[in-house]
Parts: structure tokens; C-alpha cells; sequence
């Protein structure tokens, strides 16, 4: 489980690509040290397993299925992403419960600057969109937001981006078309499975 306070901005080194998975390698000066093998860390939102570790990177597989339904898919040498390590026991719940289960993918429509703050609008699949309400939370690759305005007519989902966040992770760096990992609240989904089992 993860919080979606993301802890370092990560850089792809290598990515070997075979037919059924990919080996990620990530530079991660800060959070390397305290990653051991078998351990879960959030990349980009998806929750990878850390296969090898040295002192400044840590590498992971990415089965194809991930790569399929998640940007992984799309990352390359020199990508950055964000990262973070799995909630311990006395993890301050800054953010919300993140599973790293990528439910979809979205695109970003527009990065809009304000005077202290940046809007950030994108696209997500329309069968999301009922787990989705304003001021709920929502994880956009691996960042724990909350969600402004949600749009049923052109499936757009409207955060509000603070300078903290815009500097500790990736989003920034984002382009009009670029794919962005999507969780929905786990807590929306548990609800609708009770309610069709009543």
C-alpha cells in the first residue's frame, strides 16, 4: 500500500524489453538505500517489485499486461518518474489509501498556470468516471490529488497543482497528449461491489 506522496523523482538508466515483460532500471539517488530486493515501490503509480538493488538504483519487471494498460508502456531511457516507497505501520496518511493497481490510463489535455498554483486537466476513460466526484481523491501516476472539477460530458477530470507538488514529482514535465496512470478511490469500488451484492 502507498500514501501517493511521492518521495524522489526517478530516472530510467536502462530498459531491456523481451516478448512477455521489460527489466526497468531506475536511478534513485535518495531512495535506493532503503529499498531491498522483493520490496514494493510505486513507479509512476504502478507497483513493481524490486528485483535487483545497488546504492543509488534498483531494478524491476514489468509484465506485459502492465506495460499494456499503464504508461510503462510508452517509458524509455532517460524517462523520468516518480517513485515511492510502501507505507509502513507508522506512515503518516498525508495522502490516500494507493494500491498501485492502475485501473486506466488518461491523457493530459492542458496544463493551465495560475498565479501560485497550475490547473491540470485530463481526459480519463469514461468508465472511471463513477468512482470519480469533486473533492474526492484520485491518483494521477502515483500522486495523490484532489480532484476539483470531473466533467461527464467530455470525461475531464480538473486538479489543482500546488508549487510543492509541481516540484517533487513528474507532472510538470507533462505534454498536451501524454498518457497518465489512473487509480480510482478503492474505497468507490468496494462500495459499488457491496451494492450489486446486496
Amino acid at each position: 500500500m502507498f500514501t501517493g506522496l511521492v518521495q524522489e523523482r526517478g530516472t530510467v538508466t536502462t530498459i531491456a524489453r523481451a516478448e512477455t515483460s521489460a527489466q526497468i532500471t531506475i536511478k534513485a539517488a535518495h531512495l535506493a538505500g532503503q529499498i531491498k530486493e522483493g520490496d514494493s515501490v510505486s513507479v509512476d503509480g504502478v507497483c513493481l517489485t524490486a528485483t535487483h538493488v545497488t546504492p543509488d538504483s534498483f531494478t524491476a519487471d514489468a509484465m506485459v499486461q502492465t506495460l499494456a494498460i499503464t504508461s510503462l508502456g510508452q517509458i524509455a531511457q532517460g524517462s523520468e518518474v516518480n517513485l515511492e516507497l510502501a507505507a509502513q505501520l507508522d506512515t503518516r496518511m498525508g495522502g490516500h489509501i494507493v494500491q498501485g493497481h492502475v485501473d486506466g490510463t488518461g491523457t493530459l489535455v492542458a496544463l493551465t498556470p495560475g498565479e501560485q498554483w497550475m490547473k491540470c486537466e485530463v481526459k480519463v476513460e469514461s468508465s472511471l468516471l463513477k468512482y470519480i466526484v469533486a473533492k474526492g481523491s484520485i491518483c494521477f501516476s502515483g500522486i495523490s490529488l484532489t480532484v476539483g472539477e470531473v466533467n461527464d460530458e467530455t470525461c475531464v477530470v480538473t486538479v489543482w497543482l500546488i508549487p510543492e507538488t509541481l516540484e517533487r514529482t513528474t507532472i510538470s514535465t507533462k505534454k498536451p497528449g501524454d498518457l497518465i496512470n489512473i487509480e480510482v478511490d478503492v474505497l468507490a469500488k468496494y462500495v459499488e461491489r457491496m451494492m450489486e451484492k446486496k
